[in-house]
């Protein structure tokens, strides 16, 4: 069968007007990250007629990435997350144009990554501190807006930091700690609600220190889901979507849905007394991830 662009997405009509699909189709969405939420949210962004996509990873799928991956297979073990999702992309859309950086993303490509994009989408490892924090200031720099989509327990916790609001900076409050304490930071201002934290019944399985932590598909998908729209409202001004320091998350295990809103970010009491909560169970290895 011959692909027809219209066709494949006219399903999208009704929800979006011929002109907005028009739009959605020359887009390009940045994402780095191509495991649990980066996998999920290319295909869905694909799915939403999404013409063009950067793309950055640098691992390969092993067996532990089975249970939320959106490219983990049998048969695609030991293969590239990049090749393997840009595979999956083209194969809903032949025409997509997908611009790759293999070696991930780094201070030397950071420019070329970011050129001509139109939103950027955060997907990297929860522990990829350094890097995400120079991303969102290049794209604050760009006026570039950036989204991030959490995958807690069984929800995805949204913040957005549009290119004249909040900073990613100004909300984390990360400058001048050490890596421990801007981790704490992040996960605490990642989800002030922390609606996942009640159903955590086997705290050992977190070790911050090792790096892993529990994860489950459904999070993952929800992420892709949440983000998709976020995106396609960014991209076409249609309706309100809140920006930091609002934060949503969305629980389907406890089926729960709050928004917080915290006035100077980490800085705001109610986040202090959180992340005194939260710093002995980190050391404790007591804490969610976001692979």
């Amino acid at each position: 069968m011959q692909f027809d662009y219209a066709r494949a997405f006219s399903r999208n009509i009704g929800w979006v007007t011929e002109s907005e699909q028009a739009r959605l189709r020359n887009a390009r969405i940045a994402i780095a990250g191509l495991g649990g939420v980066g996998g999920e949210h290319s295909l869905v962004l694909a799915r939403l007629g999404i013409g063009k996509l950067v793309l950055a990873d640098f691992d390969e799928f092993d067996l532990h990435n089975m249970n939320r991956q959106a490219g983990a297979f049998m048969s695609t073990m030991g293969q590239t997350k990049l090749d393997t999702i840009e595979r999956m992309a083209l194969d809903i859309n032949p025409e997509i144009q997908v611009r790759k950086f293999p070696s991930g993303i780094d201070l030397n490509n950071l420019d070329e990554f970011l050129e001509g994009v139109d939103v950027y989408v955060d997907a990297l490892d929860f522990f990829a501190i350094d890097i995400r924090r120079q991303v969102f200031a290049r794209c604050r720099e760009k006026g570039i807006p950036a989204l991030t989509a959490a995958p807690l327990g069984m929800s995805t916790a949204l913040l957005y930091f549009s290119a004249d609001g909040m900073s990613f900076e100004d909300y984390f409050k990360l400058e001048g700690h050490a890596k421990d304490e801007q981790l704490a930071r992040f996960a605490v201002g990642l989800s002030p609600a922390m609606l996942n934290r009640n159903y955590l019944v086997a705290p050992e399985a977190v070790n911050f220190r090792e790096k892993r932590g529990p994860s489950t598909g459904m999070a993952c998908a929800l992420c892709g889901g949440v983000m998709g729209t976020a995106v396609l409202k960014v991209l076409l001004g249609r309706g309100a979507l809140r920006p930091a320091p609002w934060a949503m998350q969305f629980d389907a295990y406890g089926q729960k849905l709050k928004f917080t809103w915290r006035p100077w970010g980490n800085s705001n009491p109610l986040q202090q007394l959180l992340l005194m909560l939260v710093r002995p169970l980190l050391r404790g290895n007591d804490a969610g991830s976001k692979a």
